[in-house]
């Protein structure tokens, strides 16, 4: 049984002494140490922000005695850079962003002009001072690992198999990794892309260009290296609609993942607890806001520290830890279909 406990593998975050905290945000005395200034991305994507996230940090910051100012850019690159503006006149001690189409870039640029440090979170920013994420490498090589074995699994060998990547967002700093880790581990089992459409983060869109590659590929199709669980939805309402079921990866362990990899139509969700990953970025803002002056022991390529927390594959067999973690709900799982697969893999 995987629990949160035993998924708490993060980068380790080592506190190198104490500094001065290196500004004081645009507010004379150094009042606006005790600020935490965080932007969220959106509402759309995902309901963690505003569901996990925010409660997550407002209270790991106010039980360390800071405030946090906390808002939501709605997917608009004009109101992130507003409430940017709003944050540092009002003075921050450190920023948490996490980017929207690029848009943290400038508030970066903004902040660290002021001499406040930045953390890019969950999604990489150029010039914030860290990075905090999930090890995106990492969750690439398990979804490529989950469709060497669903592959081989079928009887099928990975060196002629017709596999189609349907990647993220390639706006979005993680999809690179994603990719990057997934075709690292396809490769070296013989994998070569039968097709390769332009990366999306969406359902629909993912499954037109799917519908298009397997048109192109004659109806025929053995693997599908899907990003996320979103994209891989959109995959498998056309396998369906086309009588097919082929290993399909894909990751965020959401409702509709979960319920795709108990019915078999996926083969493995990535899992990422959002709590994991706000306690390291709250956890490193703190002791910035402390005057202390943390080091990772990982960088990304331009050399920003990376504090990496580590996710776990989840197959039908691991979906109650997701439950037992707070993370799903059997309610909202095991509907329809999908009750009698609950039955069979023990989730209540």
């Amino acid at each position: 049984m995987i629990s949160l406990a035993a998924l708490a593998g993060a980068s380790a975050l080592v506190l190198a002494g104490c500094s001065t905290p290196s500004g004081d945000g645009g507010n004379e005395g150094g009042t606006a140490s005790t600020r935490a200034c965080v932007i969220l991305p959106d509402t759309e994507s995902s309901d963690r922000w505003e569901n996990g996230d925010r409660p997550a940090l407002e209270k790991a910051f106010t039980d360390a005695g800071f405030e946090a100012d906390i808002q939501n850019a709605q997917g608009s690159t004009d109101k992130m850079a507003t409430i940017a503006d709003q944050q540092l006149s009002k003075g921050c001690g450190v920023m948490l962003v996490v980017d929207y189409q690029g848009a943290g870039v400038a508030v970066t640029e903004k902040a660290k002009a002021e001499g406040i440090p930045v953390i890019a979170y969950d999604r990489p920013i150029s010039g914030a001072d860290y990075y905090v994420s999930f090890d995106n490498e990492k969750v690439g090589e398990l979804e490529g690992q989950s469709v060497v074995d669903g592959l081989e699994a079928a009887g099928k060998d990975p060196a002629t198999a017709i596999v189609v990547y349907m990647g993220g967002d390639p706006s979005d700093g993680n999809a690179a990794m994603f990719h990057d880790g997934a075709v690292k581990v396809m490769e070296a089992a013989g994998i070569k892309p039968a097709a390769e459409p332009t990366g999306v983060w969406d359902t629909e869109k993912s499954a037109d260009n799917f519908e298009q590659a397997l048109t192109s590929l004659g109806g025929k199709v053995d693997a599908v290296w899907s990003a996320n669980d979103a994209n891989a939805a959109g995959v498998i309402s056309i396998l369906d609609k086309n009588g097919l079921t082929v290993p399909v990866s894909g990751q965020d362990a959401s409702v509709a993942g979960l319920q795709n990899v108990l019915l078999g139509k996926q083969t493995a969700t990535v899992y990422k607890p959002f709590q994991l990953e706000a306690k390291a970025a709250s956890d490193l803002a703190i002791a910035l806001l402390n005057g202390e002056t943390p080091t990772a022991d990982k960088k990304l390529d331009d050399g920003t520290p990376y504090i990496a927390v580590t996710p776990v594959l989840v197959g039908p067999s691991d979906v109650q830890s997701v439950i037992d973690d707070g993370n799903a709900k059997a309610s909202e799982l095991c509907t329809g279909d999908v009750a009698a697969k609950c039955d069979e893999y023990g989730v209540k």
